[in-house]
Order: C-alpha cells, then sequence, then structure tokens
C-alpha cells in the first residue's frame, strides 16, 4: 500500500510541476519569466526520472508485479 501511496504522490508533483510551468509561462509579467518556467520543467524532468527509476527498482524489489491481462 505504500508503494501505491508513493507512485501517486509522484504522478501528483509531476502533474503539479508542469501545471506550474504553464502557470510561469503564461501569467507571469516579470523578467525572470525564462528561468521560473525552465526551472518548474526541469524539475518535472527530474521527478520523471525518479519516478521511472522508483518503478524499476520496484519491480526488482517485488514490490510491484505486472498483471497478467492479455494470458
Amino acid at each position: 500500500m505504500l508503494v501505491k501511496l508513493i507512485i501517486v504522490a509522484f504522478l501528483v508533483a509531476i502533474v503539479a510541476s508542469l501545471f506550474s510551468g504553464l502557470f510561469f509561462l503564461l501569467r507571469d509579467p516579470s523578467t525572470s519569466n525564462n528561468r521560473r518556467t525552465v526551472r518548474a520543467l526541469t524539475v518535472r524532468v527530474g521527478l520523471s526520472i525518479a519516478f521511472a527509476l522508483f518503478l524499476v527498482l520496484s519491480y526488482f524489489m517485488g514490490w510491484i508485479h505486472p498483471h497478467d491481462v492479455g494470458r
């Protein structure tokens, strides 16, 4: 159950970072607009890479299992 909560937390953080980047891109009138947008999208990419590594680690540790649909 803890692994599922971590997965949901990763997904929520990734989506939140994506929308914060969109907000900074569209609504931030300051001159640091580009830096804040790039930082938000860099965080999203970092979270996505960490999420993928967590999924691989979880699979190899036996915490998650693929389902047998189609067998």
